[in-house]
């Protein structure tokens, strides 16, 4: 465990980090806005390209990796759009909550992950991180564009409408750029190659200091049912899932350790924008999403080590 829990220290230092720097006003609202956009739209998938265009996906367990955590997703939003009525009708969570639990839930952090399976295995647990980035970004954009569209109560929109936002996220088709130069076999031009990892590197410090920075002390004086809720089903349930599928598919060692690093980081600071986006709850996002990165520096060391 204590190898676990030195390879998070520097993580959560960088995160700890970011939110000084807003909680000092340091860098201001202006600044990490275009920070945030910067990181999404250039950083972020500069990074997937790079990773998944170099990971030797052949000396992996594509399918068991990649897999278990597409299973255990289906399985957790199966399970919260189950308890969709409950809680509605017990605790009165209205469609915009809702959104922002079921995001809670299951979406997770690309960047932890990285940091951690990067800091614990080197390329080897970079290489089943983008397995990860390939079986799980894509279906998580499109369950969280569903639940947006059912539950947050926006306008009904058309196929084309919902195609267009799911191709031209940059999550989406910076995992099917890499994984095409993956397959394409010829490897990229130099300058270009290089050009691309540049900017990729780019990206873990400032995905790391934007999650600091939208955390908000002050929203966890209360907490209630959704954030106790969506922090055992993401930090404790989906990992024991991923975990168990991962077992039963024969994944061993550090594969699945990289497997249950997947499943049980806290979830992505990119909920909160896409809640802000679509009509969720962004107040009761921010939250979950606070409380979860706090709560993850104990309970991952533990996952990790039980499990891993």
């Amino acid at each position: 465990m204590s190898a676990v829990f030195a390879s998070l220290i520097p993580t959560f230092l960088i995160i700890a980090t970011g939110w000084l720097c807003r909680a000092t006003g340091f860098v201001n609202e202006q600044q990490w806005a275009g920070m945030e956009r910067v990181t999404y739209v250039i950083f972020f998938p500069a990074l997937v390209i790079d990773t998944l265009s170099r990971a030797d996906l052949s000396s992996v367990p594509v399918l068991g990796v990649g897999g278990a955590l597409v299973g255990a997703i289906l399985a957790m939003a199966a399970l919260v759009l189950a308890l969709r009525p409950l809680l509605e009708r017990h605790f009165g969570i209205d469609g915009p909550s809702f959104t922002s639990i079921f995001q809670g839930a299951t979406r997770w952090n690309t960047f932890v992950g990285l940091a951690v399976a990067g800091s614990l295995f080197g390329q080897r647990g970079i290489a089943l991180i983008a397995v990860a980035i390939a079986a799980m970004v894509p279906l998580l954009n499109l369950l969280a564009f569903y639940v947006f569209i059912r539950f947050a109560g926006q306008p009904r929109r058309s196929p084309f409408d919902i195609l267009r936002s799911f191709v031209t996220n940059p999550f989406i088709w910076s995992c099917a750029v890499g994984l095409t130069l993956n397959l394409l076999a010829p490897p990229l031009p130099k300058p270009m190659a290089a050009y691309i990892e540049i900017i990729g590197r780019a990206a873990l410090a400032a995905g790391l200091l934007i999650v600091g920075a939208g955390l908000d002390i002050r929203r966890l004086a209360r907490p209630g049912l959704p954030h106790a809720l969506t922090a055992g089903l993401k930090l404790i349930l989906l990992p024991l899932i991923a975990g168990t599928l991962a077992g039963f598919a024969g994944v061993t060692g550090s594969d699945m350790t990289v497997t249950i690093i997947a499943a049980s980081v806290p979830c992505a600071s990119a909920a909160y924008v896409l809640a802000r986006q679509m009509g969720g709850n962004a107040g009761l996002m921010a939250e979950i999403l606070t409380l979860q990165t706090l709560l993850a520096l104990l309970s991952m060391p533990v996952l990790i080590s039980l499990l891993g």
